[in-house]
């Protein structure tokens, strides 16, 4: 038996950017998923230009409630260190869809996202025309995740609020084999739930910049009391 004792891995954080926004520890203990020779293990869930340059999670998952733009996605695109994975359909479908998916896949993203409003059609038609990981959106266990592997899903995005785990749980059971992302929620105890219970990647919705901001100023005038 060897009594090989492997080293503690180095950290550096520097002066400035010591204060930088830290996934939770507890994702690493999930498999991660390797896209193009990346295993990502944490993605954080903003379109927040400076939030996603000041914070270590391995991807961005930049989904919002608004119609695709390429501007957007070339924006985050433009700032962050790590893989991008773009909204790349929902209430849009059809040839719009498909055209804005191929623009996120030659700006540089890597892999693009379908809300849950995406039928199974479109999916098809956007995975026969790209060779990023298409991503599909599930929020309900009412929803047809059947028709959507069928269809050539790469991953399965699970953001089922409070339901996630339960929800992971099922898919992982029906559906050994698939990717699984899903939110983790709020703490370390609902994180670790979501991971045991199938996902293999964990998105973190990072604190609001005014929040943070708040903190920064209470800071700054305690200071001058």
């Amino acid at each position: 038996m060897s009594d090989f004792t492997p080293t503690p891995t180095p950290s550096y954080s520097g002066k400035l950017r010591n204060h930088m926004l830290m996934v939770p520890e507890c994702i690493n203990e999930c498999s991660g998923i390797r896209i193009f020779g990346r295993t990502i293990k944490s993605f954080i869930f903003s379109t927040d230009v400076a939030t996603i340059a000041s914070c270590n999670a391995d991807a961005v998952i930049a989904v919002y409630p608004f119609t695709p733009q390429p501007r957007i996605v070339r924006a985050i695109i433009s700032v962050a260190d790590t893989p991008v994975f773009c909204v790349g359909g929902g209430f849009t479908s059809g040839a719009r869809s498909v055209a804005q998916a191929m623009e996120a896949e030659h700006c540089g993203a890597y892999g693009v996202v379908l809300n849950a409003p995406v039928s199974a059609d479109i999916l098809r038609d956007i995975k026969a025309h790209i060779d990023i990981p298409v991503v599909a959106t599930i929020v309900s266990a009412t929803q047809d995740t059947e028709a959507r592997i069928a269809a050539g899903v790469d991953i399965l995005n699970v953001s089922a609020a409070a339901e996630t785990p339960q929800l992971v749980a099922a898919l992982r059971e029906r559906h050994p084999e698939i990717p699984i992302i899903a939110t983790g929620g709020p703490t370390e105890e609902s994180i670790l739930a979501t991971i045991r219970a199938g996902a293999n990647a964990i998105t973190y919705t990072p604190p609001s910049s005014a929040s943070l901001f708040a903190k920064t100023m209470a800071g700054n005038r305690s200071e001058l009391e």
